[in-house]
């Protein structure tokens, strides 16, 4: 894949560390030894086990500077895109400053989504751009907190692990941070992308920082690369771009001992080649590694195109000598094709109850222009607030729309408005996708209003209710902490034969993303089958509802878990595509009347 210089050098290279083991081959283990390396720094030694140091694995660090929410996450998937579509190997990982163990108790208005993976580990939602982008697996080692490397840092303290040393930020915290980023490393792993959240300046990003700076130290700094992005603002008073703050920005880096490879500028506006060259010079990066990338106005998927026609992928290939096959991005070009040039246009509404903050539904957004991709329609989505429905009435609010949405939550505001919008939902035909507390406030629906159960609800927000048609699951049952306690990641269902469900996935068997404390009630299964809800979908041993439907309508499918977790812009979920396909249809014409 790749070729590596090897032999005197990388031999004095390995003399220079205190050799450990650690257990899993191809590891490098860091400890609190007593060496110190250029510059005055004490950092812990390392090994490499099962392989030579020649094999390392190649590491890009993504930093941002200036402000926050400048797409790191993005560049960062982006970036891995476009080196396996040259046929490297890559892994993506996210470094969080924040203290939270994990963002799963966080609030969606301060963090956005949670993103569940297939191994439980509730993460940032910038690793649903890394999964949308590429193909890598992600697991719990792709998402790293403050918290949870110093309560990892901690727990070593208690049992005795540092011998009586004082536990110091240096070494023990970064030494933590070190292993964290090189233990994704193996001999199956051509490239490893590390995203490094926050800011550089704020406090809380330091020690990772400083993490960072000394890993070329133990793996070579021919093997590392600095990738930089930043903000260069236009100010309108005087009608120019300003490079001042990315000047500081790298200055704060250089400070702390990194030196940027590459310099990734967002902009409004186009950067002329006096704006570059001023970067260049002050940033200490050669001309043709200040890379403009403009805002995208279209769609995010046009930023992988836009960083490869800069040649961000030639450059990372020529830091690290390597040799690759030309990319191969004719899938993606067809999906922006598609995206361009759409056949059909239907607007869908979210009603849930953070609408008025986007990022609280990422991947819904996401997974609903996947749907129009696969379509070739164009998908108008617009977020309702639960709340509005409740005071404004589901009639005044959804009529126009051709499809629904209501997606998973917590907390008793605004249930009564998402039982409502899907009233209305299964009443006038409206196709509806409910996801997790969605399909629980169908099933409420349903048994309210079609099996006659007056009062039906889940104990969730009604504890003394006369039908708990939704219920804490018994394996909740006496879990009092509430950090990583859910049912959550991929778990299988079962789809029963002729609904819309297994029409849609083409399989029998299928593997699903969750994120839940409360389920469907099994005792009123029965109840609600007469009514005319149809269990399209159950665990494997039966004992757990995974999927509801309605059989006489055109798309009314609800589901436990979280299909949005799973769905990509060159391969959109099952679920999607068929809501939008069923908007469509809405749109054209065909619709559905409801029988008297």
């Amino acid at each position: 894949m790749y070729t590596m210089n090897d032999g005197a050098a990388l031999r004095s290279r390995r003399q220079a560390f205190h050799l450990t083991n650690r257990g899993a081959a191809g590891s490098i283990r860091f400890r609190s030894g007593h060496g110190v390396a250029a510059g005055g720094s004490g950092i812990g030694a390392c090994a490499v086990l099962g392989k030579e140091l020649a094999a390392v694995t190649k590491h890009i660090f993504v930093t941002g500077g200036v402000v926050s929410s400048l797409g790191k996450g993005l560049t960062s998937a982006s970036i891995g895109m476009l080196l396996e579509a040259r046929g490297l190997r890559v892994k993506l990982q996210k470094l969080d400053p924040y203290i939270n163990v994990d963002p799963g108790t966080m609030s969606p208005y301060q963090h956005g989504e949670v993103y569940v993976l297939d191994d439980g580990s509730e993460t940032d939602l910038d690793l649903g751009h890394y999964e949308r982008f590429t193909s890598t697996p992600l697991t719990r080692q792709s998402n790293y907190t403050t918290g949870q490397i110093y309560l990892s840092v901690i727990n070593k303290e208690r049992r005795g692990e540092f011998l009586g040393k004082t536990v110091q930020v240096i070494p023990h915290i970064t030494n933590e941070i070190k292993e964290m980023v090189t233990n994704l490393g193996d001999a199956e792993t051509d490239v490893v992308i590390t995203e490094i959240g926050g800011t550089v300046g704020d406090i809380e990003s330091l020690p990772f920082l400083e993490a960072i700076r000394q890993i070329p130290l133990a793996v070579g700094r021919e093997n590392c690369m600095f990738i930089h992005l930043t903000l260069v603002p236009y100010l309108k008073a005087a009608g120019e771009l300003k490079t001042k703050p990315t000047q500081h920005s790298v200055g704060i880096l250089r400070q702390i001992g990194i030196q940027p490879d590459v310099l990734v500028c967002r902009t409004e506006r186009a950067l002329d080649i006096s704006d570059r060259e001023k970067i260049a010079l002050f940033c200490n990066v050669p001309l043709e590694a200040v890379i403009e990338e403009r805002d995208k106005d279209f769609s995010i998927y046009e930023v992988p195109l836009s960083l490869q026609s800069n040649r961000i992928d030639e450059l990372v290939l020529r830091r690290f000598g390597m040799q690759a096959r030309p990319a191969d991005l004719e899938q993606w070009h067809d999906l922006l094709h598609r995206l361009r040039n759409p056949e059909h246009e239907v607007s869908i509404a979210i009603v849930g109850k953070y609408a008025e903050h986007r990022d609280a539904y990422k991947s819904i957004y996401e997974a609903l222009d996947h749907g129009g991709i696969a379509n070739r329609t164009q998908v108008r989505v617009q977020p309702i607030k639960s709340e509005d429905i409740e005071r404004d009435g589901a009639e005044r609010l959804l009529a126009g729309f051709d499809g629904l949405v209501v997606p998973g939550g917590f907390g008793e505001r605004g249930i009564e408005g998402k039982v409502e919008a899907i009233r209305f939902a299964r009443e006038r035909g409206l196709p509806f996708l409910g996801i997790c507390l969605g399909m629980q406030c169908a099933v409420i629906d349903v048994a309210r209003n079609c099996a006659g159960l007056a009062g039906a609800h889940s104990t969730e927000f009604a504890k003394n209710t006369p039908h708990p048609v939704i219920c804490l699951m018994e394996e909740q049952h006496g879990v009092v902490e509430k950090g990583g306690t859910m049912r959550l990641g991929a778990q299988p269902a079962v789809l029963a034969e002729g609904t819309k469900s297994a029409a849609a996935y083409g399989v029998q068997r299928i593997s699903e993303r969750h994120r839940h404390r409360y389920e469907f009630n099994s005792h009123y299964r029965g109840a609600l089958e007469q009514a005319g809800l149809v269990i399209a979908g159950t665990s494997p041993d039966g004992g757990l509802i995974e999927i509801v439907e309605l059989a006489d309508h055109p798309w009314f499918v609800a589901v436990q878990f979280h299909p949005e977790f799973k769905s990509k812009p060159t391969a959109a979920h099952p679920l999607f595509a068929g809501l939008v396909a069923a908007a469509v249809e809405r749109h054209a014409g065909s619709a559905w009347v409801a029988e008297v």
